[in-house]
């Protein structure tokens, strides 16, 4: 006769096996949920883990003085390790197309304006084939709550680590030793140089050219997600709207740039007068580079680093203005960008500058962002039969402006050019 007790002893044991099972698949569930941590939500929180060990990293792959600025901030050192996260939502999109065009959007704070910016880019034609880069001029949780709700497609995060937004008490940002009024410099021992003008620099102002500086420099030097990339990489800002064809658009006009303006250097989404609108007229228009959905290839960006003491010296807190005044003229003939007769981005911002948040919030007009978007704004409108219309002699910036100031302070000037050598020498 069978006995009872053995049949229970082994159904115990079974009944065990199975929880043990159980317990460490579990265990190994949650393990690669922890691991992972670093690509969710949670990782707007930073963690200071190993930032020490970090820090002494950065000294192969630093020059000696951005090395000393960002080990004085550990906010620096934090934002340094996280540009090194992968893009988000490569389980969404896990692929590139092969001729895709790379969107760079550069923000500061103006959080109203880049939720208008966001929406626009989500109903763009072919945005899940490219690559969105958000360059941060500064760490602002709010701004970074957006770019976490974006799932149109792969999106990578890119912070200054030396905006001057993240630094109290030390430069780039305000120091207590630094000049404030026109002659303290002859007055006091305080520290810094004045711009053309007679006037010390703000840091608030400066900010503009450093981080598009930096941006240009890490997009074109310093990623591994563009390092390969052979194409043009398109530029927007926080207060851009994009309309649904714009991205169409611009693989259309840089496929044709070759045939149609072998000299053009850029290819734009939008007129260079930002009021503009286009002509809607039957043929496409080489003009001066805007500063609107403006996108060029490696090439050009080497010639532009080539440019580099220019850029820095010139005593202008504007990039923009900086680029046509100094160094597009230094090229030796004209810099046209190639576009179509109708804009396929608008510049919405009211503001200018960093200065659209206040008490009272974002400055947008009641706060609503009213752009028609036509029929003929939502499929390419772009012909390749149309000829080229060369617009020449426009008005605006050129060789000769001394520039606005701002710019004067050799510390700035220094920082400058040593962005342009920190992926190369």
């Amino acid at each position: 006769m069978a006995n009872p007790w053995k049949k229970q002893r082994l159904k115990d044991s079974t009944l065990c096996r199975v929880g043990i099972l159980f317990a460490v698949t579990v265990s190994i569930v949650l393990m690669l949920m922890l691991v992972s941590v670093p690509r969710t939500a949670s990782n707007r929180r930073f963690s200071d883990s190993g930032l020490d060990d970090f820090g002494k990293d950065l000294e192969v792959n630093l020059n000696t003085s951005l090395l000393r600025v960002a080990r004085e901030n550990r906010m620096s050192l934090r934002l340094h390790k996280r540009n090194l996260l992968p893009p988000r939502n490569l389980d969404l999109y896990p692929d590139l197309a092969k001729d895709h065009v790379v969107i760079v959007l550069y923000v500061h704070n103006r959080a109203q304006y880049f939720r208008v910016t966001v929406d626009s880019l989500s109903k763009v034609k072919g945005i899940s084939e490219t690559l969105l880069i958000v360059s941060h001029d500064g760490y602002f949780e709010e701004m970074n709550k957006i770019v976490e709700s974006i799932k149109f497609c792969q999106v990578k995060q890119i912070f200054s680590p030396y905006s001057p937004h993240i630094f109290q008490g030390s430069f780039p940002g305000v120091t207590a030793s630094d000049c404030k009024n026109k002659g303290d410099e002859a007055k006091t021992h305080c520290e810094g140089n004045p711009d053309q003008y007679g006037n010390h620099r703000s840091p608030k102002i400066v900010s503009l050219k450093h981080h598009w500086w930096w941006m240009m420099n890490t997009v074109w030097d310093g990623m591994v997600e563009t390092e390969d990339h052979k194409g043009h990489i398109l530029f927007i800002e926080e207060d851009h709207f994009l309309f649904p064809n714009a991205y169409r658009n611009i693989q259309t006009l840089t496929s044709l740039k070759p045939a149609k303006c072998p000299d053009c250097f850029a290819a734009n989404l939008a007129p260079s007068d930002v009021k503009s609108r286009g002509e809607g007229l039957e043929f496409l228009v080489a003009e001066r580079m805007g500063n609107v959905g403006y996108s060029f290839n490696r090439s050009v960006w080497k010639n532009i680093h080539q440019k580099a003491r220019e850029f820095c010296f010139f005593d202008d807190y504007n990039w923009d203005i900086t680029m046509w005044a100094t160094v597009f003229p230094s090229f030796g003939s004209p810099v046209y960008t190639l576009r179509g007769p109708r804009t396929s981005a608008v510049h919405f911002g009211k503001c200018g500058l960093h200065q659209g948040r206040g008490e009272e919030g974002d400055c947008i007009d009641n706060g609503v962002v009213n752009i028609e978007v036509k029929e003929t704004d939502k499929v390419v409108n772009i012909k390749e039969e149309w000829g080229v219309k060369v617009f020449k002699h426009q008005a605006g910036y050129k060789a000769g402006f001394k520039g606005w100031g701002g710019w004067g302070d050799k510390r700035d000037q220094r920082l400058c050019l040593d962005f342009a050598t920190m992926y190369r020498s």
